[in-house]
Parts: C-alpha cells; sequence; structure tokens
C-alpha cells in the first residue's frame, strides 16, 4: 500500500508546503505550519463535478440602475446589546462569525437569543459538535431557560448537518463549532485549514439559498485572532468577537466587519448567574468612582462604533532616575511617547527624567486619536499633583505642533457628557456647539498650551 503524502500548511494564510518551514514562504508568519494529508485526487474531482452539478444558470447582465433594492428585513434577537453589534438584528441568509477566548460565554450568549427567538415563534436549531444534548440541557436549566424549545443536535459531520438544514427549515441556526464539522470529502482532520474553509464554504451556501441564518462559533488563537484561514472572515457577512478578562464579570461583543451595519460597534454584557444580561450604561463601568477629584486623572468620551462612551484617563508621573519608562494600557505607546515630546517642546511641560504611566480604566481599549488632549492633561495634573475640577472632560486630537485638532460627532460626544452629569468640558474650537448644551460649560481651545493655561485657572 502506497504511503500517504504529507502536506505542510499554514493556519495563517492557508498557503501548502511540501515541507516543514519555521517560516511560511507565503506569509512569511513564524510556526505556523501544520502537517496534514494530502487531498485524496479523486475525493477532490468528485468534490468540484458534485459542485458543477448544483450550479444554478448564470443570472444575465443588469444595470445597477434596474435592480430591484430593498432593505434587509431584521428580525431581534430580543437582546438589545446583540441586537446593536448585529446592525438591528439578524438578516435573513447571513452569516455571522463569533469568536472569544474558552470559557468566555459565546455559547451562552447564543442559547440565551436561541431561546428568546425560540419563544417569539421563529424556528431554531443549535447544532453542537464539542458537547452531548444533555450538557447543552444542563447549561439551559442553570441559565433558567425552562421549557425552552430550542432544537439540538449534537452532529459534526457535515452532510448530516446540511440534510438537518434543509429537512427542519430553521430560521436560525448555530454553528458551535465550526472547528467541529468535517466533510467527508476531504481527508484532512477536522479543525485543519481545509476542513474549516470547506465546511464554512458549503454552510455559507445553504445559507444563501435556503434564507436561514447561520450562526458560527469559532475558536481563537493564543494571540486572540480566529483559529484558521484569515478567508474565513472574508466568506461570511458579520464578524464578532469577544473581549474581555474571563476574571472579569464584564464581557464586550465587538463587530470587526459587518454588511449589514456599522463596524466597530460594541455591546457590553454582565455575566451573572443567569447568564449574559446586557449593561445600558456602559460607561459607568469605565469611570472611577472618586468621592473626590484625585490628580492624574482626565475624562474622555470615546466613540465605539455609533456609541459615546465615558473613559476615565489615569496618569501617574514619578521619579525615574536615569531610564524612565513610559508604559501604557489600552493606549498605544508609541502616540504616548510623541505627545510627550508635544507637551514638552510647546507646552514646557518637561517629562525626560521621570516615568510616565498611562491607564484607560475598566480594560477599554482605545484607538482614536481623540484621546490625545485627555491624556496630555491627565499627564499635566499628576505632575503638578492638582486634580481636575469635578464635572470634568476633555477629547481632541493633539497634532506635531501642539495644534488641537477637531473630533468626529463632537456634538454627539457632548450630549452624552451631559446626560451623565458633566458640567465642564474643554473641546477643540472646531467642536464648539453653535446652540449651549444646558448644563454643560464648553471651553474652547485650538493649541495645547492654551489648554493647559485654562485648566490651570479652573484647577
Amino acid at each position: 500500500m502506497a504511503k500517504e503524502k504529507t502536506i505542510y500548511t499554514c493556519t495563517e494564510c492557508g498557503g501548502i508546503s511540501p515541507k516543514w518551514l519555521g517560516k511560511c514562504p507565503h506569509c512569511n508568519a513564524w510556526n505556523t505550519l501544520i502537517e496534514s494529508v494530502a487531498e485524496n485526487p479523486g475525493a477532490v474531482k468528485n468534490r468540484y463535478s458534485t459542485q458543477r452539478q448544483g450550479l444554478a444558470k448564470a443570472s444575465d447582465v443588469t444595470a445597477l440602475a434596474d435592480i430591484e433594492a430593498t432593505d434587509m428585513s431584521r428580525t431581534p434577537t430580543g437582546h438589545e446589546e446583540l441586537d446593536r453589534v448585529l446592525g438591528g438584528g439578524i438578516v435573513e441568509g447571513g452569516v455571522v462569525l463569533i469568536g472569544g477566548d474558552p470559557g468566555i460565554g459565546k455559547s451562552t450568549l447564543l442559547l440565551q437569543a436561541l431561546d428568546s427567538l425560540q419563544r417569539a415563534g421563529l424556528n431554531t436549531l443549535y447544532v453542537t459538535g464539542e458537547e452531548s444534548g444533555a450538557q447543552v440541557a444542563l447549561r439551559s436549566r442553570r441559565l433558567g431557560l425552562d421549557g425552552s424549545q430550542v432544537k439540538v443536535m449534537a452532529e459534526i459531520q457535515l452532510d448530516k448537518i446540511l440534510a438537518t438544514l434543509e429537512a427542519t427549515q430553521p430560521a436560525v441556526a448555530v454553528i458551535d463549532s465550526i472547528q467541529t464539522v468535517y466533510s467527508d470529502l476531504l481527508t484532512s482532520a477536522p479543525g485543519s485549514v481545509a476542513q474549516v474553509r470547506e465546511c464554512a464554504a458549503h454552510l455559507t451556501r445553504a445559507a444563501k439559498s435556503s434564507g436561514v441564518c447561520i450562526i458560527l462559533v469559532g475558536h481563537v488563537t493564543k494571540d486572540g485572532a480566529l483559529a484558521g484561514p484569515r478567508v474565513l472572515e472574508h466568506m461570511v457577512d458579520t464578524v464578532l468577537y469577544f473581549e474581555g478578562d474571563t476574571h472579569s464579570s464584564f464581557r464586550l461583543v465587538r463587530a470587526i466587519k459587518n454588511r449589514f451595519g456599522a463596524v466597530n460597534e460594541i455591546g457590553v454584557f454582565a455575566m451573572t448567574e443567569k447568564g449574559l444580561k446586557g449593561v445600558t450604561n456602559p460607561s459607568a463601568m469605565f469611570l472611577s468612582q472618586h468621592s473626590e477629584p484625585v490628580p492624574g486623572s482626565c475624562v474622555m468620551v470615546t466613540l465605539e462604533g455609533t456609541r459615546p462612551l465615558l473613559v476615565e484617563i489615569q496618569a501617574l508621573v514619578d521619579d525615574g532616575g536615569p531610564n524612565p519608562r513610559r508604559l501604557s494600557v489600552g493606549l498605544d505607546r508609541d502616540r504616548l511617547a510623541m505627545l510627550l515630546a508635544v507637551l514638552h517642546r510647546h507646552a514646557g511641560v518637561a517629562c525626560m527624567d521621570q516615568d510616565v504611566f498611562v491607564n484607560a480604566v475598566g480594560g477599554v481599549r482605545i484607538s482614536e486619536p481623540a484621546a490625545d488632549l485627555a491624556v496630555m492633561l491627565a499627564i499635566a495634573s499628576s505632575l503638578r499633583g492638582k486634580a481636575m475640577p469635578k464635572g470634568f472632560l476633555a477629547f481632541g486630537e493633539v497634532g506635531l505642533a501642539g495644534e488641537v485638532r477637531p473630533a468626529p460627532r463632537g456634538q454627539e460626544r457632548l450630549k452624552e457628557a451631559a446626560k451623565l452629569g458633566f458640567s465642564v468640558a474643554v473641546v477643540p474650537k472646531a467642536n464648539a456647539p453653535k446652540k449651549p448644551i444646558e448644563g454643560l460649560t464648553i471651553h474652547a481651545v485650538e493649541r495645547i498650551e492654551e489648554a493647559l493655561d485654562l485648566v490651570r485657572s479652573l484647577q
């Protein structure tokens, strides 16, 4: 009997190499080549001939203006925070990929969502490849989902899953997880790049042809990215990531890609004994509860998708000796070094011999440059040992020339701050509202030195 031929497949890009290499020759990623058995040529031929037979007749070429376009109807899942991330609810024929660390709550949230949809009268199906039906039922009892009529199927073979989808015609189906599903047409093991790509392609094709909304649960690597080839993210309509520490009760669900809604939307959940519950006021978890204002603290308003969130930026400046440290948590470290240089050159605030530590409270990651002004004011406050006034906030981008640039959607940021009881705001001049906002005193600045002088007069 001839020996089976082995190949090495890259888990990052899906590239194939005939021998093992430390670095992938296609994408130059290190330690990503995994040994697998080469596909049987007969099976490959059979697979593609089967696909060709199932293809429909090619559609006619039509002018864009002649195509009737209607808005996608959305079905709410019964969880407001999840609907926000999805863009309003699930879409008929949509494919959603959701990933996150083990034990962070992916299966819990989806089981709760399916139960809500089922109680609203929709036909639902939960396909589990990692647990038995009894384990899923036990979890539903723990979550308080008594009398749930969600249909459960413990299966990992792709053909049986597709046959069940065609026979039961559910409105929503969850595949937990895509890494456990395998196709008999491939000889590689479940979870391999080829199997994940092939099974996801078949399930996506089934969703588009039948109109069922399919939600795929994906494993993540140790770096936090979805396991398998990146082509998996290109196949689906929506990609969601679970974020947050498993030791914390709060979870963030972030939309990385969404063909039916805004990207970078976040939903905030709290893990309770009865599962995940939506947090209606997420700004409260990102703000420390100080009885009195403390030095080195400044509140800013950041945008996560379409949602304005108030986040506290904390800075600590201390004697550093000959080799001062620059450390930031939740903010870009290189940007911190740039802001310190701008502070020294244009505002006369020198931190050359000081350790500077900056932190975004609550574990949130801020990538937008609108945090610049709040970071610089917090550093200056910690260096001088004087706290900001009570109810103070600031936002704005700071350039290398010392100018304060506007942040997008400044009006919404200020209205959110006023709603939460903040009374004093320092903002870029271009973000100053034309009409006053009740309860909020707004100071518009053009340069960083102007902002620092203004804050000193308020302290």
